[in-house]
């Protein structure tokens, strides 16, 4: 699978013709990992590799961004979806796989008493907030600074964002991870207008090491949510079902009282959930909140068949042990080289920072592990699957050891402090 200088002739072709009709050629999150160096567009994927249109293969480190989970093209998942296909997808009535899934949901997360579907993890995170506002009669919301709950315009923070406007963000207040004063600060401030409190169960912004909840936040943090009468939503869209498979809430010891699902769900197919608690159970049902494909019967059926699958191989334990030993590998590779590899956030999710050097030397070690098979980027957190192999590990690491080889001594790029 090593190969020097991919290349990506018929890649770039595609990018330069799809910019004559789509702006910018590759939109949305996608086109932050577009590099010059870099493939484009994928021809086919199978297990936790994908092959560019240049046929050029890749073991993915990416995941689609978190969707894939049990590996592209997983037999059991994709039959399933088949079978409800040939029955139905988009009909005007619902599909009783829908409860069957809602049932599935509710056996599984521990925090969730009912459940309800949308397509993307932002459809579950703005859901969420209107129910807790439909609950309490209030407005604000408390984020994370910099926590990202998709992309409606009230969740965005920055003036400079095009299409987002000051007043946008009027009723959502941003407070610093970790910082359970900030959060005493922000109810004091605000007595009684404080709808919800919606977080990541960890730190995982962009560009930034990732950061787990220190010792007794959330006990703390959950504490004065129930004296507050404060809706404690988790975002889980992104971790969801790799820290925990009862909810990642459970890892760290609190219940929520809603949880946001995405991603992961079905592997791939498109659906998003959220769950919640019988408390908030009526203001669920009050709440108008819907859209044309929220009832697709096919992607239910991929989620009920990838929640039981991911329950059958203990998926978070799977994932968690392979994603330690990936971790210490190219920690190790790393250091050979004489690079200081940071690795933050849970196993199943690192994000990854070269200490001490300059970003532009970090997103150049990037593109070299990229041209020899092993898809990364410089930005974001990375994923791992329980398709990820043993063999996948070590030609990563044979990868990131000729990359660090490419870039030479580290001491030509070192400085006093990243």
């Amino acid at each position: 699978m090593k190969q020097k200088n991919y290349n990506i002739t018929e890649s770039q072709s595609l990018f330069n013709k799809a910019k004559e009709v789509i702006p910018g050629g590759i939109f949305g999150h996608y086109k932050y990992s577009v590099r010059d160096s870099g493939p484009k567009f994928f021809s086919r994927a199978k297990d936790a590799h994908f092959w560019d249109v240049d046929d050029n293969e890749y073991v993915d480190l990416i995941c689609a961004y978190g969707p894939m989970i049990l590996g592209y093209n997983h037999p059991l998942i994709d039959q399933a979806a088949r079978t409800q296909y040939d029955l139905g997808n988009t009909v005007s009535l619902a599909s009783p796989v829908m409860i069957e899934l809602a049932e599935t949901l509710v056996d599984m997360v521990s925090a969730a008493d009912w459940a309800l579907f949308g397509k993307n993890g932002g459809d579950s995170t703005t859901l969420a907030v209107m129910i807790a506002r439909a609950a309490t009669g209030r407005e604000k919301v408390i984020k994370i600074r910099d926590g990202y709950h998709g992309v409606t315009a009230w969740m965005q923070e920055g003036d400079d964002r095009p299409g987002i406007l000051p007043s946008d963000g009027d009723h959502v207040l941003a407070i610093d991870w970790n910082d359970v004063n900030a959060f005493e600060a922000a109810i004091a401030a605000h007595a009684d207008e404080i709808a919800c409190f919606i977080s990541t169960p960890y730190d995982h912004p962009v560009f930034r090491d990732n950061s787990l909840p220190a010792d007794g936040y959330w006990n703390q943090i959950e504490t004065l949510c129930r004296k507050h009468d404060i809706v404690l939503i988790v975002d889980d869209v992104r971790a969801g079902f790799r820290i925990n498979l009862s909810g990642s809430n459970v890892a760290y010891g609190f219940t929520p009282d809603l949880i946001c699902f995405g991603k992961a769900m079905a592997n791939g197919y498109p659906i998003s959930a959220l769950v919640g608690s019988d408390a908030l159970k009526q203001a669920a049902e009050d709440v108008y909140y819907t859209g044309t494909q929220f009832f697709n019967a096919v992607p239910m059926a991929a989620a009920k068949a990838t929640l039981l699958e991911l329950q059958r191989v203990d998926a978070a334990k799977q994932m968690t042990e392979f994603g330690n030993k990936l971790n210490e590998g190219l920690v190790k590779v790393a250091n050979a080289h004489g690079y200081d590899l940071v690795v933050s956030g849970i196993p199943a999710m690192p994000y990854y920072r070269l200490h001490n050097v300059e970003r532009k030397t970090h997103f150049a070690w990037i593109d070299e592990c990229v041209k020899r098979g092993v898809y990364m980027v410089g930005y974001h957190n990375h994923f791992v699957s329980t398709a990820h192999t043993e063999k996948d590990i070590i030609n990563i690491c044979d990868a990131a050891a000729e990359a660090f080889s490419v870039l030479g001594s580290a001491d030509q790029y070192r400085i006093e402090s990243s």
